[in-house]
């Protein structure tokens, strides 16, 4: 390394998170800071990526990067192939977190809740507006399992390719929505000198609680 990972750090110094401006519910909040990381995050960057983690049958945590795909009144909205690693810890523990990290306005939201598959109405909706090359992937990919080589996938791809040939694959029942219902979600707004701005927002009996967290 050209520089050593210790000396690796930045200030940040762009806004503050006081209970003045945060409402007393946390979707509010989160969907102002969402569509101001639209409109300031630059690429690589998408706003709507974010780390998810899941825990397996062992109790071991996984993470991986995602996007979000819909958020409403009832939670946060993902999509994938319910035959993958991921699918499968789901349905182990059906528990996961999920953190959103925008670098350029300093803040991160972290998420946890309960999750369970949306309808496949809901699926097939989302499934029919996607670029006709990620539906036909979702076909052809065995998400998560061994194959040989990347010529195996693109032979995979290609039987698809055949079967849907009029161009109108429609949405597997191994593919669809999980949507996070949150119990807790915490915004972070890097502050100076480490002394970071955190706010809380827990789900009890059915009302959320809002308190300040120590950085």
């Amino acid at each position: 390394m050209t520089q050593p990972l210790a000396d690796m750090r930045r200030d940040y110094t762009r806004d503050g998170l006081t209970e003045a401006n945060a409402p007393v519910e946390p979707f509010a909040l989160f969907t102002r800071w969402f569509e101001e990381a639209v409109k300031t995050e630059q690429p690589p960057v998408e706003a709507n990526a974010m780390t998810l983690a899941t825990v397996d049958g062992e109790g071991r945590p996984h993470c991986r990067v995602l996007l979000l795909k819909a958020l409403d009144a009832q939670g946060f909205t993902f999509f994938t192939n319910y035959e993958s690693d991921k699918g499968r810890h789901l349905l182990a523990n059906p528990f996961a977190a999920m953190t959103f990290f925008w670098p350029t306005l300093e803040r991160q939201v972290r998420i946890e809740g309960r999750v369970s598959k949306v309808s496949h109405e809901e699926s097939d909706a989302y499934f029919q507006v996607r670029p006709l090359g990620s539906r036909l992937g979702a076909w052809a990919s065995p998400q998560s399992r061994v194959i040989a080589d990347r010529a195996e996938l693109e032979g995979l791809l290609k039987a698809t390719e055949q079967r849907f040939s009029d161009g109108q694959p429609h949405c597997p029942e191994h593919w669809g929505g999980y949507r996070l219902v949150p119990e807790r979600i915490e915004f972070w707004q890097g502050r100076s000198s480490r002394l970071h701005d955190r706010l809380n927002y827990r789900l009890i009996d059915q009302a959320w609680q809002r308190e300040r967290l120590a950085p």
